[in-house]
């Protein structure tokens, strides 16, 4: 199969290159420069000119593609909102070009836009409405393109999707410690973060896009919840910082903008992606990872 892939130098979108080459597929990446264009093309994948901003640039890359998967997003969170409505716009013009030709597409999503309150499993749907998250707008948009005939299925990434090179929420949350010189949590730190390593998020699409189902919702769990404390807690002993419960006011000055996201509890299952793919992850868990590779290199 030839797949076109968004994202492709990204954290994740750099695993599941290489993940699709090695087990045989060919591949696409979008890239926006030279440099990113001679790094895709060392791992043996074709470097597409474009950009997320140039619709017709997507549509040139999925018009020659077997599938195609959806990473790229814009995660400067100055502008969430807009991003998000952005990338509906996106993965419609991705769409465009896949319909009636049951080629599939993966939309990535996140668990963390699903209603909090029990264990999540894949038949969660994002609340609608005023409730509605701003990146609903990603499965939305998936969805509507099922009315259209395209072969379109999401892929639920947790808060937390680690390895080395991550620059993520986990590494923001040390540079926020160092910067504070205190490692903090929200209350008394019981919320919890589901996780899972990115080389097992990327075996996760290629299965997702190998036995592709429209309208399908995939969860890339490993971890089906880390405490937050736990995480916290880490960072302290490994920082040698005070470990200090916060809440309110307080919460929202030493997170800033992660204030929403250190608060999120949203254990997760992915018992049925398990099942009908028959994905198993083998990488090593969030604080195991934490604890071997460079998180606190710097």
């Amino acid at each position: 199969m030839h797949v076109f892939v968004t994202g492709a130098t990204g954290f994740i979108g750099s695993a599941i290159v290489k993940e699709l080459i090695a087990t045989g597929h060919s591949v696409t990446g979008l890239v926006r420069s030279n440099a990113n264009a001679r790094i895709l093309a060392q791992t043996g994948a074709k470097p597409h000119r474009g950009d997320l901003d140039d619709l017709d640039s997507l549509r040139r890359g999925a018009e020659g593609a077997d599938g195609v998967i959806h990473t790229a997003f814009n995660h400067d969170f100055s502008t969430y909102r807009d991003n998000c409505a952005a990338d509906r716009g996106i993965i419609a013009a991705l769409g465009s070009v896949l319909a009636g030709s049951n080629r599939p597409l993966l939309v990535t999503s996140g668990i963390g836009i699903l209603p909090a309150g029990s264990l999540l499993t894949e038949d969660v749907l994002p609340a609608t409405g005023a409730a509605a998250h701003p990146r609903a707008a990603s499965e939305q948009a998936a969805v509507a393109l099922l009315d259209q005939g395209v072969n379109a299925g999401i892929v639920r990434l947790p808060p937390s999707v680690h390895g080395a090179g991550d620059h993520g929420f986990v590494p923001h949350l040390i540079a926020t410690a160092k910067r504070t010189g205190v490692a903090a949590y929200i209350g008394d730190g019981a919320n919890r973060w589901p996780a899972v390593h990115r080389f097992d998020a990327a075996r996760l699409y290629r299965l997702a896009l190998e036995n592709a189902v429209p309208g399908a919702r995939w969860h890339g769990v490993a971890e089906e919840g880390v405490g937050f404390r736990d995480i916290a807690a880490l960072i302290a002993r490994r920082l040698d910082l005070p470990l200090v419960s916060t809440g309110g006011a307080a919460a929202a000055a030493h997170f800033g903008w992660m204030s929403g996201f250190a608060a999120m509890d949203v254990p997760s299952s992915s018992a049925q992606t398990r099942a009908k793919l028959g994905w198993q992850p083998v990488e090593t868990g969030l604080l195991a990872d934490m604890e071997g590779s460079d998180y606190f290199a710097a």
